[in-house]
């Protein structure tokens, strides 16, 4: 029963002198060290929960901003199927009936196109000896050209779109490459 006193007393003690033995000055510092050590916990968690309230803040944004992403991705080939019909004019342009229908289609394609500009929807046509830019455009083949520098756009077959910064779909383009030098037919 004694040793179970004296262990029990051994793990009690405390470590460093006692509060009744310590000094004022001594009271004094230990309170500057625990409140300088609680001053900076409560710091670090007030800037640990700004931060988190920052990052909400920014994906938040982010969600609603790039949340129509999805819905303009499928319209894309809505508003090239329009670009379209509007381009074959020219072959029924003696059909006054068919003048009307494409009158409508251009409307149409004028209502969707400024539907997508108010959702920051983008067209990327890039023109035709622009330098090709992998973040905008996807190289589908490469043309020997001597009209236009090898790494530029030497042709244009689909646009691409972004929405705000973001790639919806690139621009598919035929890249220029140097010309292979002539055989001499010898």
């Amino acid at each position: 029963m004694a040793e179970q006193n004296e262990e029990a007393e051994d793990q009690a003690a405390p470590e460093g002198p006692s509060p009744e033995t310590q000094t004022p000055e001594e009271k004094i510092a230990k309170l500057d060290a625990e409140l300088a050590e609680s001053r900076d916990k409560l710091l670090r968690a007030l800037a640990e929960s700004e931060n988190q309230r920052r990052r909400f803040l920014r994906e938040r944004e982010e969600s609603l901003r790039f949340a129509a992403s999805n819905f303009a991705k499928e319209l894309l080939s809505v508003a090239d199927n329009l670009r379209r019909a509007i381009a074959s004019e020219s072959s029924i342009s003696g059909d006054p009936a068919a003048k009307g229908v494409i009158e409508g289609v251009t409307a149409t394609e004028r209502e969707l196109w400024a539907i997508f500009e108010r959702h920051g929807v983008k067209r990327v046509e890039p023109g035709l000896g622009d330098p090709f830019d992998p973040h905008l455009h996807q190289a589908m083949y490469e043309v020997e050209s001597g009209d236009y520098p090898p790494g530029t756009i030497a042709q244009v077959m689909q646009p691409g779109y972004v929405m705000h910064d973001r790639l919806l779909r690139p621009a598919l383009v035929g890249v220029a490459k140097p010309q292979a030098p002539a055989k001499d037919p010898k």
